[in-house]
């Protein structure tokens, strides 16, 4: 006879598999409903909707590397991350996000898969020979945003703030120009995203959700558009934003005021490298209320402000640029994208780009949510609490994100640094189907990467 623990047990992981059915069964809709639309007007802009790829069935020279280290995670990752030393915890994590990454992205080969990425003419590269004078040029930067300017910026450029673009022009500065050193930097920079919140994770969870986290922030299928694009550089500048705020906010570093000034710092550069990425401050707030505290809080904003005076200085005006970009998103393929079906749709990308882990584990975060707010209220937060909270405020961000119709396809590469925070409910999964979480998370990452031409 089974004892009701045994059976609650049961019953969660038939909950789980249940969330991941429906997970799929969103992306199924998702697909033969954008075909069907597709097919008619061809409004969604989109080869292979709901993702921005094309169908394009293929192997290359990083297919048996990443097939070894999704073996080598599945297998070895759990108990490793277990037993491993707590500080050596975040470096192990990050080598392995990036032997994940990087041989994801070598099954496109080094040229189409890292090194030609960003010098379409479409990306960042392209404009960086215009910014020779850099004073000139963000002085200058919002006449170039809407199509019918004179030299209108390409497509990404004129999507993000300055210092997007403004990235690559000091590399190239300093010797490392060209698209092979700017694949390799968003993907190593993105990598360090990982590090990033098992640090959060510890402050806030402890150290054991931390580790059974680890994993799934390695293996996740959202390394194939981290490799190789500018966002996942993006997610690891917002990223150590919230980390640095988790170890002010609960005392765990050394120096509080200065890990908080940081956080300010880079949640302001955050900024200025994309507009949508403000939301960011949804889960920084979470951090200091999962903390109960607000006294990181003038350090942060203190930091928050010195990238945006400098831009205002020199010159650029941040606000002028996000009102011109709306018009000019409209200008482009966001005026014809309709609404009502990439409001659902993308988050068919997200479940794709999340994985099947996460949308079990985000089933047990939304049950476990009641609880987690009643032991924070009561002033006795526990461990599983503080990450599940943390998850839902990034996931409320990623729905803004959503319905403010400013994200209408390519989610799955945009919403990177929410994503970042959806990963750890992997966590909340039980022990025994930790293997198997992760061999689903493989299979779709490789799936995506083997079968479709994402362009990223």
């Amino acid at each position: 006879m089974k004892t009701p623990t045994g059976t609650a047990d049961r019953t969660g992981r038939r909950r789980d598999l249940l969330a991941a059915a429906a997970g799929v069964l969103l992306v199924t809709a998702a697909v033969l409903v954008g075909r069907s639309i597709r097919n008619a007007d061809r409004i969604l802009s989109v080869h292979w909707p709901p993702l921005l790829a094309s169908w394009h069935p293929h192997a290359g020279p990083g297919t048996p590397a990443a097939l070894a280290v999704a073996a080598a995670v599945v297998a070895y990752g759990p108990p490793l991350a277990d037993r491993i030393r707590p500080r050596a915890l975040p470096p192990a994590a990050w080598a392995a996000s990036l032997a994940w990454t990087f041989s994801l992205a070598l099954i496109d080969g080094w040229g189409p898969g890292v090194a030609e990425r960003l010098t379409t003419r479409n990306e960042y590269l392209s404009a960086v020979d215009r910014f020779q004078d850099i004073g000139a040029a963000l002085r200058g930067f919002d006449q170039h945003i809407l199509l019918g300017s004179p030299d209108n910026w390409p497509t990404h450029v004129a999507g993000h703030p300055p210092g997007a673009t403004l990235t690559f022009v000091l590399l190239d500065r300093i010797g490392l120009g060209g698209g092979s050193w700017a694949g390799t930097w968003c993907i190593v920079v993105g990598g360090s995203a990982v590090p990033a919140a098992l640090i959060a994770l510890r402050a806030l969870a402890g150290e054991r959700l931390a580790r059974r986290a680890a994993p799934f922030l390695v293996l996740a299928p959202v390394a194939v558009w981290a490799g190789t694009s500018a966002d996942a550089y993006f997610t690891a500048v917002a990223a150590w934003s919230v980390a640095l705020l988790a170890v002010a906010a609960t005392r765990s570093g050394r120096l509080p005021r200065l890990a908080a000034l940081g956080s300010g710092l880079l949640y302001g550069l955050t900024c200025y490298l994309s507009y949508g990425l403000t939301l960011i401050a949804v889960p920084l707030l979470a951090v200091l209320v999962l903390s109960r505290t607000a006294r990181p809080l003038p350090f942060v904003l203190l930091g928050a402000l010195v990238v945006p005076a400098v831009f205002t200085l020199a010159g650029y005006d941040w606000w002028e640029g996000y009102r011109l970009l709306i018009e000019r998103y409209h200008q482009g393929a966001g005026g014809l994208r309709p609404y009502s079906y990439w409001v659902w749709a993308n988050l068919a990308c997200t479940t794709i780009a999340a994985g099947l882990a996460t949308v079990a584990g985000l089933r047990r975060a939304l049950a476990g949510a009641p609880a987690a707010v009643r032991a924070l209220r009561g002033g006795a937060p526990c461990p599983a609490g503080q990450l599940i909270l943390l998850a839902l405020a990034a996931l409320a961000a990623l729905l803004a994100a959503d319905l403010s119709g400013l994200s209408k396809a390519e989610t799955e590469r945009i919403w990177q640094p929410f994503i970042l925070w959806l990963l750890p409910v992997g966590a909340l999964l039980p022990t025994a189907t930790r293997r198997g979480w992760l061999t689903a998370q493989a299979v779709v990452a490789l799936l995506v990467n083997h079968l479709l031409w994402t362009g990223w």
